[in-house]
């Protein structure tokens, strides 16, 4: 059995790498696979109904049960989504694959962060911020692996799976100190978390947190083709800045970062949030925009993982539940900001639509400050080296 700590701090970096690979192959290989914008919307939509559920399921199970065996049916279900992926051309083939594709990515969001809470209790921060760190990395390098494999994608996917085999074979062999197991049920546990306001509270800035990330990737580009005069070439350059941005301050802000200091810096970043985006999306800043480009995704980088955090350390005994309840959010925000920012544009215009980011990080501040602030001075459990 492998029970070295740092081995299996490593492999949970490789699983959410993984994770972050998943999360941009659709759009990496669409063009080439020839899929339609109905078809990826689809595709999306079902990967995200099986993130949604495995992530609050793998979550929960985490509590009770050994965190590497349920990291192993996860690393087996991703295996086999990279193995399958568009190897049949029916659409509804792959549409049920999605699918087993989100289940999979569910598992590895909802136990890698609970497990490194419970192997590394004092510098959680810095290692869930870490752990976030690769899932950028992932998203970036699949991108950068398949225009070197001159858009290869099958071959990318097929070397992606069984790096992950492997990994099942390191879950499979893994076992953690034996804990206490949580007496509750899964049923108690959320009707608990559910009567606490810090949770709902969580719960938003994790919605508006996520649903600024999503957007500002998805549409920055457009922002800066549209309304900057970029040309494709230079806005893609903006786009790879505003990643490693959220990259190096997810790195940066794990180091930083102590455990007594997690709201703070929550509301800290949250606040330099609104300047930034409201810098870098209304004002003419000439050469300095790519700058102001990094500081955004610096400020957005690591306000989930710290959330994420905070959640696991609010509620050490039930840890796995609350973090898998919290990030269920992620694709809601994923959701609901892009269809505001569509409704907006439609109706408005694209620069007015673009307000909701800097709006949406006022909201989760105010939430932080009423909500959260006062009971982490009250509550010294939590708030305490």
């Amino acid at each position: 059995m492998i029970k070295n700590v740092k081995a299996i701090t490593l492999s949970s970096y490789l699983a959410m790498f993984f994770l972050g690979v998943g999360t941009s192959l659709l759009g990496a290989a669409a063009r080439n696979i020839g899929l339609s914008a109905v078809e990826i919307g689809l595709l999306v939509a079902v990967q995200n109904v099986g993130f949604i559920g495995s992530v609050l399921i793998a979550g929960a199970l985490a509590d009770n049960h050994d965190k590497t065996k349920i990291l192993l049916v996860g690393s087996l279900l991703l295996a086999f989504s990279f193995f399958a992926f568009y190897a049949s051309p029916l659409f509804w083939v792959n549409l049920g694959l999605m699918l087993v594709f989100g289940t999979g990515m569910g598992v590895y969001e909802g136990v890698t962060d609970a497990m490194l809470l419970e192997l590394h209790p004092h510098r959680a921060g810095l290692h869930i911020n870490v752990n976030h760190f690769f899932v950028t990395f992932g998203s970036v390098m699949i991108a950068a692996y398949l225009l070197f494999l001159q858009m290869n994608w099958r071959q990318s996917v097929i070397q992606s799976g069984l790096i992950i085999l492997l990994l099942a074979v390191f879950f499979g062999l893994a076992k953690l100190k034996n804990r206490p197991k949580q007496a509750e049920r899964l049923g108690a546990r959320l009707h608990l978390l559910s009567r606490d306001r810090r949770v709902v509270a969580l719960a938003i800035v994790t919605i508006l947190a996520t649903g600024v990330e999503i957007g500002a990737i998805s549409l920055l580009t457009t922002f800066l083709v549209e309304l900057r005069g970029f040309s494709p070439v230079t806005a893609n350059i903006g786009l790879i800045i505003f990643l490693v941005g959220v990259a190096a301050g997810r790195l940066l802000i794990g180091f930083v970062t102590r455990r007594g200091h997690i709201v703070s810096s929550l509301l800290t970043l949250v606040g330099l949030a609104v300047l930034f985006f409201s810098g870098l999306l209304f004002l003419d800043l000439g050469q300095w925009i790519y700058p102001a480009i990094f500081l955004a995704g610096l400020a957005l980088s690591a306000i989930l993982p710290l959330i994420i955090t905070l959640t696991g350390l609010l509620y050490q005994e039930m840890a796995g539940t609350a973090m898998g309840v919290i990030k269920t959010a992620i694709p809601v925000g994923g959701i609901v900001l892009p269809f505001l920012i569509s409704v907006v544009t439609q109706y408005g215009s694209f620069q007015l639509s673009l307000a909701l980011f800097p709006l949406a990080f006022l909201l989760a501040f105010g939430v932080l400050f009423w909500e959260i602030q006062p009971q982490a001075r009250r509550e010294k459990a939590w708030s305490m080296d």
